[in-house]
């Protein structure tokens, strides 16, 4: 029986359009900023306390890009549900926590890092439709 790991996460974009992911202590896959809820958090609270718990930031705005789920990263056995969302933050980030890397990719051209399934099959085509309406019009 798979199990449903309930989780919030965060596409965070610099100014140059790259997407920041996190690797967490002690794993090889990379995924989006986010976690967990704590009891009977909404998405927003969670998004908020894992940003800063994660990267120390502060997050300002948040809309949601849709829910998506696919098998866990980290946790054989598991599927993650996530709400993820295009959040806006500010302050310095840094690994905290967890953490223990960062890495900035291009959604359009990932590079050779392992990322996790809920990323490459369901939230980096999503992101990339998204931004496609934009693309058509250079």
């Amino acid at each position: 029986m798979n199990r449903v790991l309930d989780i919030v996460t965060a596409v965070i974009l610099d100014a140059d359009g790259r997407m920041l992911l996190v690797r967490k202590r002690g794993t090889t896959t990379f995924m989006k900023p986010g976690g967990k809820r704590d009891g009977g958090e909404s998405d927003l609270a969670t998004l908020a306390r894992e940003l800063e718990e994660e990267l120390g930031c502060r997050l300002i705005s948040a809309q949601l890009l849709d829910h998506f789920s696919a098998p866990a990263a980290n946790e054989a056995g598991f599927s993650v549900q996530s709400a993820t969302y295009l959040a806006t933050v500010e302050g310095d980030i840094a690994a905290q926590a967890e953490i223990e890397e960062l890495a900035w990719i291009d959604p359009a051209a990932p590079g050779d890092l392992r990322l996790a399934p809920l990323l490459t099959d369901k939230v980096l085509p999503a992101l990339l439709a998204r931004a496609q309406p934009a693309f058509n019009q250079l």
